[in-house]
Formats: C-alpha cells, sequence, structure tokens
C-alpha cells in the first residue's frame, strides 16, 4: 500500500470538507468530557484501521495527560483496568455503531448504555462516532498520510 495521498479532497471539494469540518467542531467535547470523546475516537479510528486519525487521537489523549500505556490498551479496553464504567459503556457503544453492517444494536444494549448517559450525552455521543467514521472512511481512502513529525 503507497503511503502517498491519493487526492487532495479537502482542496476539490473545500465545501463539503468544511461542513464536515464544522460539524466536527460541534461535538460537544464539553459534554462528555474531552477523554472520552478522544477515546471513542481512537478506538473508532483503530476499527477503521485509519492510522492517520489514531496518530491524530493519540496525541490529543497525551495533551489530556493520559498515560501513553494506558492510550496503547485502548484496543483491548474490556481487559484493561484504565477506563471507567462510562468510558467502557461509550467504546462498546462506539463499536457497535461502527459494525452495524454487520449487527443491529439491540434494545439490551441500548438499555445498557442508558445505565451511563443521559438521552442528550446519547444523541451526542452518535454524532461523535458518525463523525469520525466519516473522517476515517476519507482518510483511510484517499490514502491520507500520517505526519512525519
Amino acid at each position: 500500500m503507497t503511503h502517498q495521498a491519493r487526492l487532495p479532497y479537502f482542496k476539490l471539494a473545500p465545501k463539503a470538507f468544511q461542513a464536515m469540518y464544522n460539524l466536527s467542531n460541534s461535538i460537544r467535547k464539553d459534554l462528555l468530557g474531552a477523554r472520552l470523546t478522544e477515546l471513542v475516537f481512537m478506538r473508532v479510528s483503530q476499527i477503521n484501521g485509519c492510522a492517520y486519525c489514531m496518530d491524530m487521537h493519540w496525541k490529543d489523549l497525551v495533551k489530556l495527560g493520559m498515560d501513553p500505556r494506558h492510550i496503547n490498551a485502548v484496543a483491548g479496553w474490556r481487559e484493561a483496568p484504565y477506563f471507567t464504567e462510562r468510558e467502557c459503556a461509550a467504546l462498546r457503544w462506539a463499536e457497535i455503531v461502527s459494525n452495524i453492517p454487520q449487527r443491529d444494536p439491540s434494545d439490551e444494549e441500548f438499555a445498557m448504555l442508558q445505565q451511563h448517559f443521559t438521552d442528550e450525552e446519547i444523541a451526542e455521543l452518535g454524532f461523535a462516532i458518525t463523525t469520525i467514521n466519516g473522517w476515517n472512511l476519507l482518510s483511510v481512502s484517499f490514502r491520507n498520510p500520517v505526519p512525519a513529525d
């Protein structure tokens, strides 16, 4: 696989790119918590194999003061002792939503999520998951390279 970008999609579709960027900036990290939001972004990026986004969200989690060892355990969150019940619920829901083509989120799984989040937070989490999935699909399909630094 090449590490060269296939095309500068952000320049070729500037209006759509700006709309997506604005959507990203509208995600309420103050409501969900910056750490939780970035953990969800990291996990979804791992699921989608988006190295560009994994690198970006790893750096963001480090800036938030998260131990790099804990960040490295995000893919194994079920077995790692570093995550709160609320974070685990969000990571589980992020995995379920990101895998909708393979399985439908059950009412039982949704009820489990409701034990940790308000309806407003669940709605916001849904947009966070949807947005990072979109960025991942763009970055992977257009081969957005990981920055050298």
